[in-house]
């Protein structure tokens, strides 16, 4: 802890802007101590308050950035990149879409927040249209909020943060094994609940070439697409015939799905999880003829292009 001290008193701004960076491109790096701390030394002069500030500010703006213009140039794409590798892929865009359909361009302030809504409202609103210039202002706005915040904690807060720096530092090693423990553990818990709400036991699926058999017919199923509208406006894929009906307004409308025919949910998500979600609702609701499409949406348009050569395999 003493070096971390010593670094921060150093290279005080270089290590918040390293830190920030990181953290708002992805990687698994806790940029609030490192501001905390930061603000606390800041009491002291051995680290300059201003330098922090701009140092955090600038490391927000090119790290959100550059999601941002990801998300302006893939679409769609980036957000299944960034929510298949999500702890909690199956409401990873929902909470961003709720998010942003909200409050706007404000969004990127309570993103900064949000656990696991933070690195994915940056691209979500590029896909979504939202000019750079006014990205640019939200965002900076966003990152001074942010900033600030944090390091006002460290410098009110600064002795009680030395105290805890002192004894951290006299634990040594046994700290580290321990938070590292610690994290691993909730790793593993994070985890095993995500597969636990994965299992699928009680949903029946249906392959792509069963439904399309099933669409042939006279009384053919109907098709609910569970994303949500922000999910559609990124990604205009569709099966021909689906209903979109988002997952959260399913209970409302089931009045409409009561016709007799059996249903087939879907969705774009990773192990088709929305979808899932969705079938027990309805299943709950005394629906009994209620399928999950195996693969979702992606296994559709994988299907339709190799029905069609000359589909662009880029957007299957």
């Amino acid at each position: 802890m003493n070096d971390l001290v010593a670094l921060l008193a150093n290279q005080g701004a270089a290590v918040v802007f390293v830190a920030t960076l990181a953290a708002r491109l992805g990687a698994p790096v806790p940029a609030v101590p490192f501001l905390i701390v930061a603000g606390g030394l800041s009491v002291g002069g051995q680290v300059s308050f201003a330098a922090a500030v701009l140092a955090a500010v600038i490391g927000n703006i090119l790290g959100d950035g550059v999601w941002f213009l990801a998300g302006r140039r893939w679409g769609y794409r980036v957000m299944r990149l960034l929510c298949r590798i999500s702890l909690s892929a199956d409401s990873c865009v929902r909470r961003s879409e709720a998010i942003l359909g909200r409050w706007g361009g404000l969004s990127l302030i309570a993103a900064k927040f949000v656990p696991g809504v933070s690195v994915v409202a940056p691209p979500m609103a590029g896909a979504l249209g939202m000019s750079n210039t006014r990205f640019l202002s939200y965002e900076t706005a966003a990152a001074l909020i942010w900033t600030l915040g944090f390091l006002l904690v460290g410098r009110i807060f600064h002795s009680a943060i030395n105290d805890v720096l002192t004894v951290l530092s006299n634990i040594g090693l046994t700290a580290a094994v321990f938070c590292a423990a610690m994290l691993a553990l909730f790793l593993m818990w994070r985890y095993y609940m995500r597969r636990m709400a994965l299992r699928a036991d009680d949903i029946e699926h249906i392959d792509i070439d069963v439904l399309r058999e099933a669409l042939a017919g006279s009384n053919g199923p109907t098709l609910i697409d569970v994303r949500g509208a922000a999910s559609r406006a990124l990604d205009d894929r569709a099966i021909p015939g689906a209903v979109g009906i988002e997952l959260k307004r399913l209970p409302k409308d089931l009045g409409a799905l009561a016709d007799g025919r059996e249903l087939v949910v879907f969705c774009d998500c990773p192990d088709d999880a929305s979808a899932i979600a969705a079938a027990r609702v309805l299943l709950a609701a005394g629906l009994p003829r209620v399928r999950v499409l195996a693969g979702g949406l992606d296994a559709w348009m994988a299907a339709e292009a190799a029905l069609s050569p000359d589909a662009d395999p880029v957007a299957a």
